[in-house]
C-alpha cells in the first residue's frame, strides 16, 4: 500500500508549519504502507496541481493531507470540504479571493473517504487530544481537500482521501498569549496513528 502524505510551507508570517515539518519526519513506512511525503506551497491553485501531479506519477492507495490550524488544541480530523474560497489573509503568491467557487459548477461539497471517526478515536487512545471537525475553513487547506476529492471522484473513486489539521508547535506560541500548541514529536506520532488506522479495512 502506498500513501500520499503532503505538509504546507509557512504562511501568514510564520517561519514554520508543523504540517510539513510532522510530515518530514515520518518514518517511510508505517504498518503496511510506503509513504510518500509531498511539500506544497500556501497557494490556492499551485499546490491542487502539484497534489494532482504527484497523484498521477504515484498511483497512490490514499492521500492524508496535513495543514496547520493555529489556535486548535488537538489534531483536528477534517470530513467536509465546501466549494468556497473566501481568504481572511492573501495566500503566499499574493491571491485573496474572496466568495468565489473552488470549482464553478461543481458539486457544493465533498466528503473526506478516510474513516474519520475511527483516526479521531485512534488518536485518543493514544493518549492525544484529537477531534472530527465539520469545517476546514475556506482558505488553502480546504481548497486543497476539495481540489483532492473531486479529482479522486472523477479519476479513481477506490483511493482515499482526506485532510487533518494540526496545531502550531510550542516556538509559535511564545508570542501568542492563550493560544494552544502540541509538541511535535506528538504531531508526528498522531499522523502515524492516522496512517494506521486508514490502512485497516
Amino acid at each position: 500500500m502506498r500513501i500520499l502524505i503532503t505538509g504546507f510551507e509557512p504562511f501568514g508570517g510564520e517561519q514554520i508549519n508543523p504540517s510539513l515539518e510532522a510530515v518530514r519526519r515520518l518514518e517511510s513506512q508505517i504498518a503496511t504502507a510506503e509513504i510518500i511525503k509531498l511539500p506544497l506551497p500556501v497557494v490556492f491553485q499551485k499546490s491542487v496541481e502539484q497534489l494532482i501531479s504527484a497523484i498521477e506519477a504515484e498511483q497512490p492507495d490514499a492521500v492524508i493531507c496535513v495543514g496547520q490550524a493555529g489556535g486548535v488544541s488537538g489534531i483536528t480530523v477534517e470530513r467536509i470540504a465546501v466549494n468556497l474560497m473566501d481568504a481572511s489573509i492573501a495566500d503566499n503568491e499574493g491571491y485573496q479571493p474572496e466568495d468565489m467557487p473552488v470549482l464553478a459548477g461543481g458539486p457544493n461539497a465533498y466528503f473526506s473517504s478516510l474513516p474519520v471517526k475511527k483516526i479521531v478515536q485512534r488518536i485518543k487512545e493514544g493518549g492525544l487530544p484529537a477531534f472530527l471537525s465539520n469545517s476546514a475553513g475556506t482558505y488553502v487547506c480546504n481548497n486543497l481537500m476539495y481540489g483532492l476529492l473531486h479529482h479522486i471522484e472523477q479519476n479513481d473513486p477506490a483511493v482515499r482521501g482526506g485532510f487533518i489539521h494540526v496545531p502550531y508547535i510550542p516556538e509559535q506560541v511564545l508570542d501568542k498569549p492563550g493560544k494552544a500548541s502540541m509538541a511535535l514529536d506528538d504531531i508526528v506520532r498522531a499522523i502515524g496513528i492516522a496512517v494506521r488506522a486508514a490502512t485497516e479495512d
